[in-house]
């Protein structure tokens, strides 16, 4: 499952990344993975796999010839993230995803041949703003001499307890029940209960890719 970009939602946690906020919003339609039906109820639960995304403002990198420069003058390497994809391996108590994901880069300078190794983040999130954990790697890119664009691979992994990811069994029972009219809560949307709202934010968990950015990268991007 491939997460949207959202809007941040937080700073701080990651190299003061904004990171990604889980949203339930609506009804009689589709509340992240739970299909919602007002006179039925849920009529399709949620699937326990971490969701993955790029949070906003690190999908993109920049980098300069000169030191702390931020002068279109300046610019040596531009790259960004594309083609995210994930998959996920949910048959033991541990689900694995690998989320993969290319970085088409260019460059201001074409002379020579020149190998680039740019660095990245993955990071597993609880319920939107819990950091569970954090890995920095890097994505090589190598440029031939005379090319100006070139594109580079990358892999990111991330374990998630199957337990930890699944709703308690009172709540999907309170999701699934199917209402009818003249119920007492008939017209009361199971999402809407703060306890179940707990309960969903609690057991998801999203992957999170970006490059590694400092303070000015980071606020370059967001300002451009």
């Amino acid at each position: 499952m491939i997460a949207r970009h959202r809007r941040p939602a937080l700073i701080g946690a990651l190299i003061g990344v904004p990171l990604l906020a889980a949203a339930l919003a609506g009804c009689a339609n589709k509340k992240g993975d739970l299909v919602v039906d007002d006179s039925v109820g849920v009529t399709a639960l949620r699937n326990p796999c971490p969701t993955v995304g790029i949070p906003d403002y690190t999908g993109d990198i920049t980098t300069f010839t000169v030191p702390g420069s931020t002068d279109a003058a300046a610019i040596d390497v531009v790259a960004a993230m594309t083609h995210l994809r994930s998959t996920c391996s949910d048959t033991t108590d541990k689900l694995y995803t690998v989320a993969t994901f290319d970085v088409l880069a260019r460059r201001a300078d074409t002379r020579g041949a020149r190998h680039v190794e740019l660095p990245f983040f993955s990071s597993v999130i609880r319920g939107g703003s819990a950091v569970i954990s954090k890995r920095v790697g890097t994505v090589a890119i190598d440029f031939a001499d005379g090319q100006a664009r070139a594109t580079g691979k990358a892999e990111a992994a991330a374990y998630v307890d199957r337990a930890e990811a699944t709703l308690p069994e009172e709540i999907r029972q309170k999701l699934s029940r199917k209402r009818r009219a003249g119920d007492a809560d008939a017209a009361i949307d199971p999402l809407a209960q703060p306890e179940v709202r707990t309960a969903i934010a609690k057991a998801s968990f999203e992957l999170l890719v970006g490059f590694q950015l400092d303070d000015k990268q980071l606020a370059y991007n967001a300002t451009r």
